[in-house]
C-alpha cells in the first residue's frame, strides 16, 4: 500500500515533460525542482507511449503515467442490445452539439457519459463501430447542419470519427482521489482533471502558457482534412475549452493575452490570477563579447507555429543591407517536423541566402544560443510567455519579437516588437539594432534588471505554492458527485 503523501499535485500535461524538453518541459521542471516539499504525480498525453523520459526527476515526482494517443486501440467490447442503443442516442447528441449551435449546452453531458463507457473500456470499441461512424455521416446530412452543403463523404465520417477517438482516449485515465489537479495546458491534457472533478471533487487548476484553442486554430487551417472534418474537430475543441474555463477552480494564465481567452470563454474573473514565468538570473547571466560578425540567433523547436519561414525572409533582407550578416537557428526538430525544416532549407536557398542560416540543431547549453548573437530573434505566430525571451534578456541581449501572446508584456521597452508575418518589420527592427552598437548594449541592460525586478523563478514558485494550498483548503469550487451510474434510458430520450 503507497505511504500517505503531504500534499499530492497531480500535472497533466501534453507532448511536454517529462519526455521532451524546451517551453512548457522546462515550466514543470522547475515547479517540481522548487517545491521538494511538494509531492507530485505527472499523467502525460505522448504520441505513441513508447517516448523515453528526458529529464532526470527529482525524488518528489512519485509516478509519471503516458497516455498514449496513437498506440494501439484501446481493447474493449462495443455495448449490445439497449445500452448500444443508448450509447448512440447519446453520441448523436454530442456530435450534435458540436455541429449544431442550439444543441451545445448538451456538450458536457455527453462527454462525461463518455467518460464512463472510457473507464468501461467500451468507448474506442464503440466509436470505431459502423453505426457510429453512419451515424455521423447521417447528422451531417441533415439540412440545419451547416456542414451538409458541403456534401461530407463516408471517408470523411471515418476520418472524424477516428480522430475524435484518439482525442477522446485521455477520459480513460483514473487520477487518485485527493491533492490538486494541475493542467499545465488546455485541452487533451485537462479531460482526466474535468472527470475527476466532476465525480469526487478533486480541485482543477489550469495553467495556459499558450491558448490552446487558438493554436487549434492555426494548426487545422493548413490540415489536411476536408472542411467538415475541421469544423467537427474544431467545434470539439471549443467546447472542450469552455468547459474547462468554467469548471476550473483557478486559471493561471502567463500573460494578460491569455486571460481575455479565458474570461471570454468562461472563467469569472475572480477565478483567474496571472502567474508569469520566472527564470533565475544567476543561472542566465550577461552573455559577454557579441559574436564578430553581426548575427541574428534564434532558440526553440523547429516547427511552423514559430514561423521560421518569416524569419528567413526577413534575414534575406537583412543580409542584402548587411552582406556579412549571419542567422544561426538553435533547436531541436521533433518527430514528424522534418519536412516543416526541408521547407525552410529550401526557402534559404531560394532567397540565395543559405550560405548564412545555419541550423544548429540543439545546443547542450542553451546559454550558448543567446551569447552566439548580436540580437536574439523570436518568429512565432503564438507565444505565451515564452521562455527564450525571457532567458536571453536576462543574458542582456536585445530582442526583437512578434507582437504575440504575452511578449509585449515580458518585454516591455527593453525590447523591439514587430507585427506576426510580416517580414519588412522584422528585417527593418532588426537592421536598426545592428547598426546601433550602444543601443544594443543599452537594450540589454535594461532587459536584464527587467527580469530581475518582475520576472525571477522564485517569483513564479512561491505564487503556485500559495495556489496549491489555497486549493487544497477549501472545497472545490462547482459540481462534485460521485460516478454517475449512467441511466441510458434518461440520454436515450426513452428509445430502447
Amino acid at each position: 500500500m503507497d505511504k500517505p503523501l503531504r500534499s499530492t499535485v497531480t500535472l497533466l500535461t501534453e507532448g511536454t515533460y517529462p519526455h521532451s524538453l524546451g517551453g512548457v518541459s522546462v515550466w514543470c521542471d522547475q515547479l517540481v525542482e522548487g517545491m521538494p516539499d511538494v509531492d507530485f504525480r505527472v499523467v502525460a498525453i505522448t504520441g505513441s507511449g513508447q517516448e523515453p523520459l528526458a529529464w532526470k526527476l527529482p525524488a518528489n515526482v512519485h509516478d509519471v503515467r503516458s497516455l498514449p494517443l496513437w498506440g494501439p486501440v484501446p481493447q474493449g467490447r462495443a455495448p449490445k442490445g439497449k445500452h448500444r442503443r443508448a450509447f448512440l442516442a447519446m453520441y448523436e447528441q454530442f456530435l450534435l452539439s458540436l455541429l449544431d449551435p442550439q444543441e451545445e449546452p448538451r456538450f458536457p453531458t455527453a462527454l462525461y457519459a463518455m467518460a464512463g463507457h472510457a473507464r468501461r473500456g467500451s468507448l474506442a470499441a464503440a466509436l470505431r463501430s459502423e453505426a457510429a461512424v453512419r451515424l455521423l455521416a447521417d447528422v451531417w446530412r441533415r439540412p440545419n447542419i451547416a456542414a451538409s452543403a458541403a456534401r461530407p463523404t463516408l471517408h470523411d465520417a471515418l476520418t472524424a470519427t477516428e480522430l475524435l477517438e484518439h482525442a477522446l482516449r485521455p477520459l480513460a485515465a483514473v487520477l487518485r482521489e485527493g491533492g490538486v489537479s494541475h493542467a499545465v495546458s488546455g485541452g487533451l491534457a485537462a479531460l482526466p482533471g474535468l472527470v475527476a472533478k466532476r465525480w469526487h471533487g478533486t480541485p482543477l487548476l489550469l495553467t495556459e502558457h499558450g491558448v490552446y484553442l487558438r493554436e487549434r486554430y492555426l494548426g487545422y487551417r493548413t490540415g489536411p482534412y476536408s472542411w467538415p472534418v475541421k469544423a467537427l474537430l474544431l467545434g470539439f475543441f471549443r467546447l472542450l475549452a469552455e468547459e474547462i474555463y468554467t469548471r476550473a477552480d483557478l486559471v493561471t494564465p502567463g500573460n494578460r493575452y491569455n486571460r481575455r481567452w479565458e474570461e471570454h470563454g468562461g472563467t469569472p474573473p475572480e477565478r483567474i490570477r496571472t502567474v508569469y514565468n520566472g527564470v533565475d538570473p544567476s543561472a542566465f547571466p550577461p552573455a559577454g563579447p557579441e559574436p564578430r560578425l553581426p548575427t541574428l540567433t534564434w532558440a526553440g523547436r523547429v516547427d511552423p507555429i514559430k514561423d521560421l519561414e518569416t524569419l528567413i525572409r526577413a534575414f534575406a533582407l537583412v543580409r542584402h543591407e548587411v552582406p556579412e550578416a549571419r542567422l544561426r537557428l538553435f533547436g531541436g526538430t521533433p518527430r514528424g517536423g522534418e519536412a516543416y525544416r526541408e521547407r525552410c532549407e529550401a526557402l534559404a536557398t531560394e532567397l540565395g541566402v543559405a550560405d548564412a542560416v545555419v541550423f544548429e540543431g540543439r545546443v547542450p547549453d542553451i546559454r550558448d544560443a543567446y551569447a552566439a548573437g548580436s540580437v536574439v530573434m523570436l518568429s512565432s505566430i503564438s507565444e505565451g510567455f515564452p521562455f527564450t525571451l525571457i532567458e536571453a534578456m536576462s543574458c542582456a541581449r536585445p530582442t526583437v519579437s512578434t507582437d504575440v501572446g504575452g511578449v509585449r508584456e515580458a518585454v516591455g521597452d527593453t525590447g523591439l516588437v514587430v507585427p506576426p508575418r510580416e517580414p519588412k518589420a522584422m528585417a527593418a527592427a532588426a537592421l536598426e539594432l545592428l547598426r546601433d552598437p550602444a543601443r544594443r548594449l543599452a537594450m540589454g541592460e535594461a532587459a536584464r534588471l527587467r527580469v530581475i525586478e518582475q520576472f525571477t523563478l522564485r517569483q513564479t514558485i512561491d505564487a503556485f505554492r500559495a495556489i496549491y494550498g489555497d486549493l487544497t483548503a477549501e472545497p472545490a469550487a462547482g459540481l462534485r458527485a460521485a460516478e454517475p451510474a449512467f441511466q441510458y434510458e434518461a440520454i436515450a430520450g426513452g428509445r430502447r
